[in-house]
């Protein structure tokens, strides 16, 4: 069970995230990542970036930060890319209109325009949670940072809200250098800034966040990927249709209203988090957003959910968004850049977008609440490449040689995996250290090594421990890494 408090403190107190800019009183929606979160970041994206780009003719691209304004006026985020605020006439608090609506009713109201929330408010005389004073009318607030470029100021800017538009805007260069082969998939990692009403729930909603996403541009009358969809077609996902009133297990074949490229990376993504991130079943869906709830520009939206115990519930992770051919319609528009292609039978076309979109550090929080684990021991259970480190190196004592010989031992381990060395007190509080942080393996380096050349080798999630020659150490470790053999297993 993941307490919210105890988790937040756990991760404070072991160098995973907290709030930045602590030392001052902290700033909501900004956190920083600590010694072992970055070590967690940086093993999800490449664990990401070597899952969803093992196609051919998927790549990876970095954009700036700071967009000009004249893109993101082409992209409809400057006239449209905003949530309700509501303000307090008597404490001044500003609150998003939806989440006191949800607070109150217990549904969500994001789908709500500001005249429908002001209806449903008076109706049901809601007013401000903080101090129970009138609630001003509710209004668009336009959610992205403005920068100004240049020394005079004169041209403006913004902080990216998202990082899809740099991959638009390279389109069709990346089209031309990559010999004009569609599907293209182009994939970028890096941060996307919003200044939200009122974060809240920890990393879960940031003004400053990372964001990794796939777009991949296609041809909607090929077959490119029929082949891939056979390969899924069978297999059974946890889906919430929307209007439907609970999630059913459905095979591919049986949402036969969606295209099959569709269904083919509604399959990948939900591999991603319940092979590779291990989120169990019982915790994971795939939730349809009905036409009211979802971007105009979505012709198709699922989201990815996990069910997180620190956050209340069901909390969107990921989400598949078809937005047809409206992003590189409307840059073509604005720019006057050609962005059609001419394609297998010298049709043009303007390419459509599939998009796979991931809120990185919402994905990191869901390994921490479903991996955590309270009782005659506090650990958690993070999937073993993503863990901060794959193992720890210990000495029995710090005495007869042992000291030395656990340090060699890390000076080899370490140069094929994270790895950690730790002399500091007990062996029981050293494997207390170790749970806590998610080390999936701890060694031992006692007496019985300095004779044979045997070192204990623990496992997290058993506490079992076996034996193993250190000529076979590391690769007992990789197989057990990899999951490509059961601990304790010849």
């Amino acid at each position: 069970m993941a307490d919210k408090d105890e988790l937040e403190s756990v991760c404070k107190r072991r160098g995973f995230v907290w709030p930045s800019s602590e030392i001052y009183g902290g700033e909501a929606g900004f956190y920083d990542y600590g010694h072992l979160g970055a070590r967690i970041r940086d093993n999800w994206e490449h664990i990401w970036k070597d899952f969803f780009l093992d196609m051919d003719n998927y790549h990876m691209i970095y954009t700036p930060n700071i967009l000009p304004y004249r893109v993101l006026k082409a992209s409809g985020h400057v006239d449209q890319f905003s949530d309700v605020l509501v303000r307090c006439k008597k404490c001044g608090n500003s609150h998003r209109g939806d989440h006191v609506l949800e607070d109150i009713t217990g549904e969500s109201a994001e789908w709500m325009d500001k005249d429908e929330m002001a209806s449903c408010m008076a109706e049901k005389g809601i007013r401000c949670p903080d101090c129970g004073g009138e609630l001003d009318q509710p209004m668009d607030f336009n959610m992205m940072f403005g920068v100004d470029i240049g020394p005079t100021g004169e041209r403006k800017g913004f902080l990216r809200p998202e990082t899809a538009q740099g991959t638009y805007m390279n389109f069709h260069r990346e089209f031309i250098a990559l010999r004009r082969k569609l599907p293209m998939g182009l994939a970028t990692i890096g941060s996307a800034f919003r200044n939200e009403i009122s974060p809240r729930q920890g990393v879960y909603r940031l003004r400053e966040f990372r964001q990794a996403e796939l777009q991949i541009f296609f041809n909607p009358q090929s077959d490119d990927f029929d082949e891939h969809y056979e390969s899924v077609k069978d297999r059974i996902l946890p889906v919430l249709r929307a209007n439907s009133e609970g999630i059913r297990e459905m095979t591919m074949e049986e949402m036969d209203d969606l295209p099959k490229f569709y269904r083919y990376h509604m399959v990948r993504m939900y591999q991603f988090f319940a092979d590779v991130m291990e989120i169990p079943r019982d915790k994971l869906r795939l939730r349809e957003l009905s036409p009211e709830e979802r971007a105009f520009y979505n012709r198709i939206h699922f989201d990815v959910e996990v069910d997180m115990e620190s956050l209340g519930g069901w909390k969107e992770l990921a989400g598949l968004h078809y937005r047809g051919d409206y992003d590189l319609t409307q840059h073509q528009k604005a720019s006057g850049q050609k962005m059609s292609v001419s394609v297998e039978g010298g049709e043009r076309i303007v390419p459509h977008v599939l998009e796979l979109s991931f809120g990185e550090d919402r994905n990191i929080w869901a390994l921490m609440d479903v991996g955590y684990r309270t009782g005659e021991r506090d650990w958690i259970s993070i999937p073993y490449p993503m863990a901060p480190y794959q193992a720890a190196v210990f000495p029995l004592v710090r005495k007869d040689g042992l000291l030395e010989k656990s340090r060699k031992v890390y000076e080899d381990l370490k140069r094929d995996m994270n790895a950690f060395w730790d002399k500091s007190g007990s062996i029981g509080k050293r494997y207390a250290r170790q749970d806590e942080i998610g080390t999936p393996f701890c060694i031992t380096v006692d007496y019985d090594t300095m004779e044979d050349d045997t070192v204990t080798l623990r496992e997290i999630s058993s506490t079992e421990q076996i034996r193993v020659p250190l000529s076979d150490l590391k690769q007992e470790l990789r197989g057990y890494v990899k999951r490509e053999k059961r601990f304790g297993t010849a």
